[in-house]
């Protein structure tokens, strides 16, 4: 239904490019018969633990949070228009979420985390 929407909602020449997670759903039969279907539309799974995501959900979490979860809506348009307003409203003074870390820190960090696990799975 969703994809349904950005077809007929997106000019027949432009390409449609989707990143979504590594999650099985989107693996399926049917997902897959679909997007065969339709050669314009290009799939891109995100890297399983990517990090950037996090601002992704980030995002999803403030919207969760400070739209959906104080509201009442008593049909799936009533929430639709609630998500879209908040998203307006945020839109007209945005605040973009900032990394706080470079990706020689994250790299770094990683790095630690790989040395303290692998020392944990080696025998005594």
């Amino acid at each position: 239904r969703f994809l349904d929407a950005i077809e007929a909602n997106v000019p027949a020449d432009l390409d449609v490019h989707i990143v979504l997670d590594n999650y099985g759903t989107h693996k399926t039969d049917i997902i897959r018969k679909w997007f065969a279907k339709r050669p314009r539309f290009h799939v891109h799974f995100t890297p399983t633990y990517g990090s950037w995501l996090n601002l992704v959900e980030r995002w999803f979490a403030e919207i969760t949070n400070k739209r959906i979860r104080r509201g009442i809506f008593r049909s799936v348009r009533e929430l639709e228009s609630a998500i879209r307003q908040y998203i307006d409203i945020h839109n007209e003074a945005p605040k973009p979420f900032v990394w706080t870390r470079t990706a020689d820190e994250i790299l770094a960090s990683i790095a630690r985390f790989a040395q303290r696990t692998q020392a944990t799975r080696q025998p005594s």
